[in-house]
């Protein structure tokens, strides 16, 4: 633990920066002179605990030298506050271990501990961070400071107005009843927002304390230093309430104004039988006064008990509108000045506990296209753009609605169902954003839920709100969508399946089956392709049509992808080592993959890496797949063609490509989809299809496979209309790689010839 650190001779204590020069150690005081205040500093950053010292150590305060104790965690602070003593101020870091480690220490030290003497004085080195109002006003917190603003001397005011709080509870700690109002008064106190009605609860408190009627003013006194000598009435009350808001004059109240410029003078509290004058020592720049009229004079108890007001009264003052100011950075949008999502969700909370749930609905109001807006007009304009849409819902829907802005270009609306219905808040936006003379036109699109039809928490219906964002926008812009339970079910269903599916990855339970592609006129087998299968641990097939859609959701199908792609690859490898050397290998492609940009660079190290000849692998793409970003798609597909690999389009026939397009696209094979091959002989309409796309690959000069075959009349017809190459049950199912060598074998051509 670093030494105190004593101030060098010489050095000035009106000087308010600090200022590091050499360090001194000093010699710790033998244990029979320890007539100190004992400081803790709990923080974990050593420099703190340095210049702390360094700018207290050589001070007295109330006739006593100061003495630390150092902790540098808040677990090893729990452990030494079990043994030390006569602890009077704790000097302690919020952010420790984990960002409240500090506020379950104060409650550690009040509730488990029972230590209600010490003063606790918080301090942050991130200001974004603060202490909930909560925890400031439940445990006796003594002040709140941010690093950065505790100079050497605010760090002494601090400290010593902590001490002489210290010093005066212990000397009265034998009258419980007046500490419980104190304690009262400060809570009540706390629990006020806003510097006037601080100011007035001051006044109705210091009345309580002494048993009278509130009758009094508090005033403060700006720059008192400078020559400035003005008193404005912060707070009236009683008989002198016809002095609110008003700059006190001997003109105006002679006897208070006397009375004050007094208190001021002598900078302590006053007493008479008539009359009592506190004086709060705020910062330097100001002072706070307060004038009560009494019907006695207070008892010395009394005093003692107002000395001890003041002092914790004084911190109040100076930190009101800094706590105002932490409330409102909490739960209010700093732009737009709305509730933000912390906020909504105590209102939500509070909402779906009381009867307005019965009628409520939530929407979320998502700006379309506001990104690209932001962007070409810059953040500034985006800004004033975000402020008027702000601005026009909370003037167009009402005051009895609920506003917020949860985030981005995110806002939120909530209250009675025939106000927030998707036709009121879209009809806001028909009209164009007047921002610095340039219209700007917008839209939105809505996730509404209605709160009568929910079952949990705030935090959870903002959640169901953005799952019908999700899905409207997947619909078509400037639309609405209104949450179901069907749509919860589905949500948390695919997110189970995803852990599932990430945790069977990474488990070996997918793997890699072959369906063999066969000659329709000889059944000589010509390749196969590659299939992907899950089975669970307890023996179960997930379909693909339910597992790939999830894999492609949450990107793992890039991974699930490369590895399907060298598993298949080795196994061509393999097979070619075997002697089937015209054996071609056809791997899926999923539309993730083929976007993504190292798409290439994956094809590329997988034929390298593998050895397998390029011009035996076939990778298929999906016809809706090459419909979409032709002028993309021409150029991937060009850049494929070069490694030496060929391309065909799966279920070619349930898309709408053209004929122009299909001859730009550098494609080798057409595969007939397995439902025209159905057709054939379950349909009225027959082969016209299938008979169509084989005639379309004759024409483009294009290989053309048909997939489903099943029986052998379908077999029949399809070789009669000129398709050459079939896949389906008839010629055999997906099997292992294993089961497809021994399929291959002579034995088993024999089998199916």
């Amino acid at each position: 633990m670093p030494p105190s650190i004593t101030a060098p001779e010489g050095s000035h204590d009106d000087q308010d920066d600090l200022v590091f020069l050499e360090e001194h150690t000093a010699q710790p005081a033998p244990p029979a002179q320890r007539n100190v205040w004992r400081v803790m500093i709990i923080d974990d950053d050593e420099d703190v605990h340095s210049t702390t010292t360094f700018a207290l150590g050589n001070l007295d305060m109330q006739h006593r030298p100061l003495e630390f104790v150092h902790a540098y965690s808040a677990a090893q602070a729990r452990e030494m506050l079990k043994h030390e003593e006569e602890i009077a101020v704790i000097l302690l870091d919020v952010v420790m271990e984990q960002d409240d480690a500090g506020l379950h220490l104060v409650r550690y030290i009040r509730e488990t501990l029972k230590l209600a003497d010490v003063r606790i004085i918080l301090r942050t080195g991130q200001p974004g961070y603060a202490p909930e109002i909560d925890a400031i006003r439940d445990f006796d917190i003594n002040d709140y400071k941010t690093k950065s603003e505790l100079t050497r001397i605010k760090l002494f005011t601090t400290v010593t107005a902590a001490i002489r709080s210290y010093e005066q509870i212990r000397n009265i700690n034998e009258s419980r009843r007046g500490l419980a109002r104190i304690v009262h008064a400060s809570t009540e106190l706390m629990a006020l927002h806003g510097v006037q009605n601080f100011a007035s609860g001051v006044l109705s408190q210091i009345a309580e304390l002494l048993d009278q009627e509130a009758h009094g003013v508090l005033c403060v006194q700006e720059c008192p230093d400078a020559g400035c000598h003005e008193l404005v009435v912060m707070a009236a009350t009683g008989s002198h309430h016809n002095l609110s808001n008003t700059q006190l004059t001997a003109k105006e109240d002679p006897q208070v104004h006397k009375a004050l410029e007094e208190c001021l003078a002598a900078r302590r509290n006053i007493y008479c039988a008539d009359s009592i004058v506190l004086h709060f020592a705020g910062k330097a720049s100001r002072t706070f006064v307060a004038y009560m009229d009494v019907s006695r004079a207070p008892t010395a108890l009394e005093q003692s008990l107002l000395e001890v007001f003041c002092s914790n009264v004084a911190v109040g003052l100076d930190n009101v509108e800094l706590v105002s100011h932490l409330h409102t950075a909490a739960f209010y949008d700093n732009l737009s000045k709305l509730p933000n999502r912390t906020r909504l969700i105590e209102i939500l909370d509070a909402t779906l506990a009381g009867p307005a749930k019965e009628d409520a609905t939530l929407c979320l109001v998502d700006l379309d296209h506001f990104a690209e807006t932001n962007d070409a007009l810059g953040h500034e304009f985006g800004d004033l753009l975000l402020s008027a849409v702000a601005a026009r819902l909370q003037n167009s829907l009402g005051k009895q609605l609920t506003v917020a802005r949860i985030g981005g270009d995110i806002f939120c609306v909530l209250g009675d169902a025939g106000q927030v219905n998707p036709g009121n808040i879209v009809g806001l936006f028909a009209a164009p954003f007047s921002i610095d003379g340039q219209d700007v036109q917008l839209s939105a699109t809505l996730g509404l839920v209605r709160l009568l039809e929910h079952d949990g928490s705030g935090a959870d219906a903002l959640k169901d709100a953005d799952i019908a964002l999700k899905r409207a926008k997947t619909q078509q812009r400037a639309g609405h969508f209104y949450f179901s339970r069907s749509m919860g079910v589905e949500i948390r269903e695919r997110v189970r399946m995803m852990h599932a599916l990430r945790t069977g990855f990474s488990q070996n339970q997918l793997f890699v089956v072959y369906q063999p592609q066969v000659d329709l006129s000889t059944r000589k087998p010509m390749g196969a392709e590659a299939l992907l299968r899950w089975q669970t641990p307890d023996g179960k097939f997930v379909s693909p049509d339910r597992f790939i859609p999830i894999a492609e959701y949450s990107g793992l199908i890039i991974d699930l992808g490369e590895w399907v792609m060298r598993t298949s690859m080795q196994e061509l490898v393999a097979l070619r080592a075997a002697g089937h050397t015209g054996f071609t290998m056809s791997i899926n492609v999923s539309q993730v993959q083929f976007r993504h940009p190292h798409f290439m660079e994956t094809l590329r190290n997988a034929l390298h890496d593998t050895g397998a000849p390029p011009e035996y692998v076939e990778l298929e793409i999906t016809e809706s797949m090459a419909m979409e970003e032709p002028d993309m798609l021409i150029k991937m597909l060009a850049q494929i063609k070069q490694t030496g690999v060929t391309i065909a389009i799966d279920d070619f026939g349930t898309g709408f490509s053209s004929l122009s397009y299909l001859q730009r696209l550098q494609i080798d094979r057409l595969k007939i989809d397995r439902a025209f091959v159905t057709e054939i002989t379950n349909s009225a309409r027959g082969s016209s299809i299938a008979e169509m796309v084989v005639q379309l690959g004759r024409n483009l000069g294009l290989a053309v496979i048909a997939e489903g075959v099943e029986d052998e009349r379908q077999a029949q017809i399809l070789q009669n209309l000129g398709c050459p190459l079939g896949q389906g049950f008839l010629f055999a199912r997906p099997m292992t790689g294993e089961a497809l060598l021994g399929w291959l074998s002579d034995d088993a051509l024999a089998g199916v010839a």
